[in-house]
């Protein structure tokens, strides 16, 4: 079964509150050629926020300037125009670091390590004492699904791509970071790799960590994300929230098998039979007593989804007005 059912009502952006992250008219160019006399845009005059415990979604085809906007708030990079503040500070200040977690899209981790040892390397950066090291190293293995005994015996040479991605996420949460930035986390991942990534981001969500993040997996960014924002030649096309850029409805598609026909049409008076027995059609009331209905009438549900366009559709046409190829 299918379910992407959501009951979250759309957070009010705070008024009074500082953002997290915030940026103004945030500009990169780089030069190239034997005499650097040639400019390559990679970022023109970039502005968001971003709030205390959002899940942020950063969207954009190869090439549109995602991890340079990245590399610019982490102060990886300098920018060459506009302004930005993390946590409340300039770029670039070094105490905000502290508070910062970052997993990059393709991370050196050392493969001769062992997953345990280069978390402890990654704790000695930040200065983590060892008896702390000591409880929030299991911690953090269980929480990213990597079993200890992998973690302290297998040098990381020998770990698949997913246990990689798990150890490079525990290494970005080592010192509990307020802020934590992620390019590209799902990268790579088979679908059950993309699903417990997806349930340690959301654990994160629910602990009030504030998530700033790139992703090409767009059905992952729909269910995960506070808010989004497009990126398309290094210029910021739309952002806001799911709702606010998708529309808001309580209308959801429903595929279903068995129940009974009369009933079903009470609920759905726009219902289709298919040829292969199931049913489809579109759901004005509340779903928790179709669900209840249904069950009594021992049929199944094959999909739910919200009756409104997908993320991934309107991400495609915002890309195609700017004729860019996806």
């Amino acid at each position: 079964m299918k379910s992407v059912i959501d009951t979250t009502e759309p957070q009010p952006q705070p008024t009074d509150v500082p953002p997290v992250v915030a940026t103004v008219d945030l500009r990169k160019v780089y030069r190239s050629g034997f005499w650097l006399n040639q400019k390559v845009v990679s970022l023109k005059g970039c502005s968001l926020t971003v709030y205390q415990g959002e899940t942020f979604g950063l969207l954009g085809p190869n090439g549109a300037g995602k991890t340079t906007l990245l590399k610019l708030l982490l102060g990886i990079v300098r920018p060459s125009g506009g302004r930005g503040l993390l946590l409340g500070k300039p770029l670039g200040d070094r105490q905000v670091k502290q508070s910062i977690g970052y997993l990059p899209e393709n991370a050196y981790l050392y493969d001769y390590l062992t997953g345990w040892e280069f978390l402890e390397l990654a704790a000695g950066l930040f200065q983590i004492p060892r008896n702390i090291q000591r409880d929030r190293l299991p911690q953090l293995l269980e929480l990213v699904g990597l079993p200890l005994a992998d973690a302290r015996k297998k040098q990381m040479r020998r770990y698949s791509k997913g246990m990689l991605q798990r150890v490079g996420m525990a290494q970005a949460l080592i010192n509990d970071p307020a802020l934590i930035f992620l390019d590209e986390p799902m990268s790579g991942l088979d679908p059950l790799g993309r699903y417990q990534m997806r349930e340690i981001i959301l654990g994160l969500k629910t602990a009030g960590k504030t998530i700033f993040f790139n992703s090409h997996i767009l059905s992952e960014v729909e269910q995960i994300c506070d808010r989004i924002a497009i990126l398309a030649k290094g210029e910021l096309i739309c952002a806001g929230s799911l709702n606010e850029l998708l529309g808001s409805t309580n209308a959801y598609q429903v595929k279903g098998k068995g129940g009974d026909q009369e009933i079903l049409l009470k609920w759905l008076p726009n219902l289709v039979f298919n040829h292969d027995g199931s049913w489809q059609g579109t759901l004005q009331d509340d779903y928790y007593d179709f669900l209840d209905s249904l069950r009594l009438m021992e049929g199944k549900i094959i999909s739910f989804d919200l009756a409104r366009q997908s993320l991934e559709d309107f991400f495609i046409q915002k890309i195609q007005k700017q004729n860019i190829s996806v």
